[in-house]
C-alpha cells in the first residue's frame, strides 16, 4: 500500500464480522486454561498475551502499523517519547558504555543522555549536526554502542545528513538511531537513507490533537548484531532471565532487538502506553498523511512571512530558501518536513515576552505538532536546564521562539503574528 493509505488501513485488518475499529482491550490480565499454556509465553515459546504491562492487542495493532509506516520489521509502543529514546538506548548500552550524539536535540532528550544515563554509568560525546566525517569519527571510542540524532532537531530546526551519520555509525559497528518525530514517515523514512533504529514521540503529529501521550520505537530488521557479539552480548549471548533464550538466534535480526526490549526493559521498568491511548493514538494515525500536508503548508507561508517582517532577526525554516538546510531537506524532506518555525526578534529576550502576550491564536504551551498553533519559549520552558553555553550549541539561543503552525487557516495565524509584532 502506498503510506496514504498504511495510515488509514495498517496494521489491522478485521476477520468476519469482527470489529472495523481497533478494539481497545482495556484489561490488564489474560487467562489461559493451563499453566503449561501460561508457561509457554513466559519462555517465549509461544505468541500471545499475559499481562499489559509487556504487551497488549491494541498497542501490538498500533505499533504495527507505525511499522509499516516505517519501513521496519517491529516496533513497540511506550508510555512517551522519552521513554522510547531510552528504551532504544538502554537495550543496547550499559554501565561503562559510551553513546555518540548529535548536540542539537529535544533539551528532555539531551538531559536524559547528558545527565540521567550518565548517572547509570553510560558517558556520552555530543558532536556538532555540521560536523564532518573527520569529526564524527574522532567522536567514537571502543566502547561506543550507539549513534542518535533526531531527523528535525526539536526545537532548532537543523536537518540530520542521515546518510552521513549512518556511514560512520557502520564503520564502527554500531546503529544509528533517529529520532523522527517532526517529520513522521509521511515526510522521511530514515530506514530508506541508512537509519537502524527510528524513535517517535507519538505525543506530536502522529497523535496530532494533543490527546495522548506516547512514544514508539521501530526496528529495521538490518542492523546485524552478530557481526559483533562481543559489543552486543544482550542480543547475541543467552539471556538467563528468559531459559537461556539467545535473541538474534531465537527471532533473527527482523525481532531481536524489539523482542529484547519489550522481554527485558518493559518487563522490568513498565512505561507501557495504556491500550486507551494507543487507540486514540491510530485515530491520529488515520489522517497524519492529511494534516501533514496542511502543517507543512502553514509552516512555509508563516516562515515567509517573517523573514520580510522587519521586526525579525532571523528565521530558521529549512523550506526557505537560503537556509541552511534547505539543501538537506531537498535531498531527505521533498515533500515537506512540518509545521514549526522557530525565530528571534530584534528586540531580544524583552521583545520576545512581549510578542508572546500579545498572541491570540497562537497558545503559550509546552505542547508541539498540534493540530492547533501553539508557541513557546524554549530558554525558559523545554531547555531551562541547559546553560547559556550548551543553549547556543543545541542551536536554541535565549531570544528563540517556536511557533508550531497547527492546520487552521493560514492566513488567520498570520495575522495573528502580524498583530503581536507589530506590539
Amino acid at each position: 500500500m502506498n503510506i496514504d493509505s498504511i495510515c488509514v488501513q495498517g496494521g489491522y485488518t478485521p476477520g468476519n464480522g469482527e470489529p472495523r475499529q481497533i478494539p481497545i482491550v482495556q484489561s490488564t490480565t489474560f487467562k489461559y486454561n493451563t499453566s503449561e499454556d501460561m508457561g509457554q509465553l513466559f519462555d517465549l515459546e509461544a505468541e500471545g498475551y499475559f499481562y499489559t504491562r509487556l504487551q497488549n492487542p491494541t498497542n501490538d495493532y498500533v505499533a504495527a502499523k507505525i511499522a509499516q509506516l516505517e519501513g521496519g520489521t517491529a516496533a513497540m509502543l511506550t508510555s512517551s517519547g522519552q521513554a522510547a529514546n531510552f528504551y532504544a538506548l538502554f537495550n543496547i548500552c550499559s554501565c561503562g558504555d559510551h553513546i555518540v550524539a548529535s548536540s542539537s536535540i529535544y533539551g528532555g532528550t539531551f538531559n536524559l543522555i547528558a545527565v540521567t544515563m550518565k548517572r547509570m554509568g553510560i558517558d556520552v560525546t555530543f558532536v556538532s549536526p555540521d560536523a564532518t566525517e573527520e569529526e564524527l569519527n574522532a567522536a567514537f571510542q571502543d566502547n561506543t554502542k550507539a549513534m542518535f540524532g533526531e531527523t528535525i532537531a526539536n526545537p532548532a530546526l537543523t536537518v540530520l545528513d542521515i546518510e552521513k551519520f549512518a556511514k560512520v555509525a557502520h564503520a564502527h559497528g554500531v546503529p544509528l538511531i533517529v529520532d523522527n518525530t517532526f517529520p513522521t514517515p509521511v515526510n522521511c523514512r530514515p530506514f530508506e537513507w541508512g537509519a537502524d533504529i527510528v524513535t517517535h514521540s507519538t505525543t506530536k503529529y502522529m497523535d496530532g490533537h494533543g490527546a495522548g501521550v506516547g512514544g514508539a520505537i521501530v526496528d529495521s530488521g538490518k542492523f546485524d548484531w552478530t557481526k559483533y557479539p562481543d559489543k552486543f552480548p544482550g542480543l547475541c549471548t543467552p539471556d538467563e532471565s528468559y531459559h537461556g533464550v539467545t535473541y538474534t538466534e531465537k527471532f533473527g535480526l527482523e525481532g531481536a532487538f524489539i523482542t529484547k526490549c519489550t522481554a527485558q526493559l518493559m518487563r522490568d521498568l513498565g512505561s507501557i502506553q495504556s491500550p486507551q491511548n494507543a487507540f486514540i493514538l491510530n485515530l491520529g494515525l488515520e489522517s497524519l498523511h492529511v494534516r501533514m500536508q496542511r502543517h507543512c503548508e502553514n509552516g512555509q507561508a508563516v516562515a515567509e512571512f517573517l523573514q520580510n517582517h522587519p521586526a525579525v532577526a532571523y528565521v530558521n525554516y529549512c523550506g526557505l530558501e537560503g537556509d541552511k538546510y534547505h539543501e538537506l531537506a531537498k535531498k531527505y524532506l521533498p515533500k515537506g518536513s512540518c509545521g514549526v518555525v522557530s525565530f528571534g526578534l530584534k528586540g531580544g529576550r524583552e521583545a520576545a515576552s512581549t510578542f508572546m502576550k500579545k498572541l491570540k491564536m497562537g497558545a503559550i504551551e509546552t505542547h508541539v505538532a498540534d493540530a492547533r498553533t501553539c508557541c513557546l519559549n524554549p530558554a525558559s520552558s523545554t531547555h531551562r536546564q541547559m546553560t547559556d553555553e550548551q543553549l547556543k550549541e543545541a542551536g536554541v539561543p535565549a531570544e528563540l521562539i517556536r511557533i508550531s503552525c497547527g492546520i487552521e487557516d493560514k492566513e488567520d495565524l498570520i495575522a495573528d503574528l502580524a498583530q503581536a509584532l507589530e506590539a
